[in-house]
């Protein structure tokens, strides 16, 4: 292990030092399960080791809409927590691996490589025995609200991160952890302070909007050398001009004037999605803005196949994921 790979002994011992902060340890793997569920959300737990044996432990600190977490099973396990929903997930591994898919990316975690998982992909993972992880858990809607504030308007599609994050080669997010981890240390009741525990938590939020790539990158950093090239603009702009009617992969690369695997790889590389998930997400956010409008325009069902959503049951869940409430619930809020 080279001196850069060496963990400093602030890292090493993160959160372990109060026994206020362990949330569990167990070495059953229903208990696991449970208790993990609980501070992050239902999954499916399986050992791949050929006993089912776990040297479980938990330890978390909450900040405000941000929580920072240590987990390790002590075993090799398969974690299947389908979709997040409601919040984003920084895994930065201490010790070990973790195989993680994420849609279609595949990320192999280890001390130098921490994994950021956004709420509406698709998610399994795999764990080492001797996987060891700082964890930052951020709400949803507070880190979405938050880019929204920076860029001045609401979010036209959901905020996807890029899901490679090089946590100990970032300074600013490296010094970050750092100071979080030793203020915890020293100051452990700075948490229960009301005026400190809010301006952590948006350090932590400002900080990865910042320093990680992301589908809004380019709006937030004028200039920055990752502005989405002239085809991608231009797609996003006829989509929100033309999101009523119907359009096809073809037509969106014949409107940007390069071929489909041009603009797939532009959408892909600079906004982390295909322009027909950017299609679905700004139809899904107008018949949103229908329901909270609540203007008497049509039944939820009527709204969304105006909007091109024909199947009901694929449409609710879709909906569900995106902003992490059923379609009924928006209405319902709406009345209120």
């Amino acid at each position: 292990m080279t001196s850069k790979d060496r963990l400093p002994d602030w890292l090493r011992s993160a959160l372990l030092e109060d026994d206020h902060r362990l949330v569990f340890s167990s070495q059953t793997l229903e208990e696991t399960q449970e208790r993990v569920s609980d501070v992050f959300k239902p999954h499916r737990l399986d050992p791949l080791g050929k006993s089912g044996a776990l040297e479980a432990r938990l330890h978390s600190v909450g900040l405000g809409k941000v929580s920072y977490h240590r987990l390790a099973y002590g075993s090799d396990v398969q974690i299947d927590p389908e979709r997040l929903e409601r919040f984003y997930l920084i895994q930065m591994p201490l010790r070990g691996q973790a195989e993680i898919v994420s849609d279609q990316d595949c990320i192999t975690s280890g001390q130098t490589l921490a994994s950021v998982l956004n709420p509406t992909a698709r998610v399994k993972m795999r764990w080492s025995h001797d996987c060891d992880q700082l964890m930052l858990r951020i709400d949803r809607e507070a880190m979405e609200l938050a880019c929204s504030r920076h860029l001045g308007h609401p979010l036209r599609a959901p905020l996807c991160f890029h899901p490679q994050l090089h946590w100990r080669a970032e300074p600013c997010w490296y010094n970050l952890i750092a100071y979080i981890t030793r203020l915890l240390h020293e100051s452990p009741q700075a948490t229960r302070e009301p005026l400190i525990a809010p301006q952590l938590e948006q350090l932590i939020i400002t900080t990865l909007l910042t320093v990680q790539p992301h589908s809004y990158s380019d709006e937030l950093h004028q200039g920055d050398r990752r502005l989405a090239p002239r085809h991608v603009k231009r797609v996003e702009e006829y989509i929100e001009e033309h999101a009523q009617e119907p359009l096809t992969p073809a037509q969106l690369a014949a409107v940007a004037g390069v071929s489909l695997r041009t603009l797939y790889t532009g959408f892909h590389d600079f906004r982390y999605q295909s322009p027909m998930e950017y299609l679905r997400n700004v139809r899904l956010h107008r018949v949103r803005e229908a329901l909270l409008a609540d203007d008497g325009s049509g039944s939820i069902t009527e709204i969304a196949i105006r909007w091109g959503f024909t199947h009901m049951g694929r449409f609710s869940q879709i909906y569900r994921m995106t902003f992490g409430e059923p379609p009924s619930e928006t209405r319902r809020r709406a009345g209120q």
